[in-house]
């Protein structure tokens, strides 16, 4: 399934550091929703970086299918939301969500299992 992402890769400009890759969701790369939900774990392997992004609007049922999900390079997730880049260096076993109210984030409790 080919998909249409918000940003083409001309469009993609290096703003961090290299860091490794990440998983984050269509809603931010396909449909162009701000990162809403952003925590880091111990990496899989070498070259992950640990971080998971999320709109913050997606349904178990929606995350549970990998057809939704993706690996980029953080840098990407960065051009779609400068806002995560000074977060990018937290620690593993971080979270933080985006305050409704302020628009910024906040650190959140680890949710084990995105809900």
């Amino acid at each position: 399934m080919d998909k249409k992402f918000k940003l083409n890769a001309s469009q993609i400009k290096r703003l961090t550091p290299k860091i490794g890759y990440c998983f984050a969701t269509d809603e931010i790369t396909v449909l162009g929703e701000k990162v809403g939900y952003m925590y880091r774990e111990k990496p899989s392997d070498a070259n992950d970086s640990g971080w998971r992004f999320f709109s913050g609007k997606e349904a178990s049922i929606y995350v549970d299918n990998p057809d939704n999900t993706h690996i980029f390079d953080t840098n990407t997730i960065a051009n779609y939301d400068q806002d995560i880049i000074p977060f990018l260096n937290s620690p593993f076993n971080s979270a933080f969500i985006r305050d409704p109210l302020t628009k910024k984030f906040v650190k959140e409790k680890l949710k084990i299992g995105y809900q």
